[in-house]
């Protein structure tokens, strides 16, 4: 049987320092597990997240390295 331990912490994905990428994908996570079992899911701001998400995701890819 194997475990999973969890890695080690890293920055904080909300900090000013996180990529806009590593913020949308953090306030994804808050929207998930903010989740109850009622059956309801927020699918719009789901979306929306996703869109920002993936904008995010070209704006990093396009930032010079320094």
């Amino acid at each position: 049987m194997s475990t999973i331990s969890p890695s080690a912490p890293g920055p904080d994905p909300s900090g000013p320092e996180a990529s806009g990428a590593d913020q949308t994908n953090a306030a994804i996570r808050r929207l998930v597990d903010a989740q109850t079992t009622d059956g309801a899911w927020p699918s719009e701001e789901y979306e929306l997240l996703l869109v920002e998400w993936a904008a995010a995701m070209r704006d990093d890819a396009t930032e010079p390295v320094s």
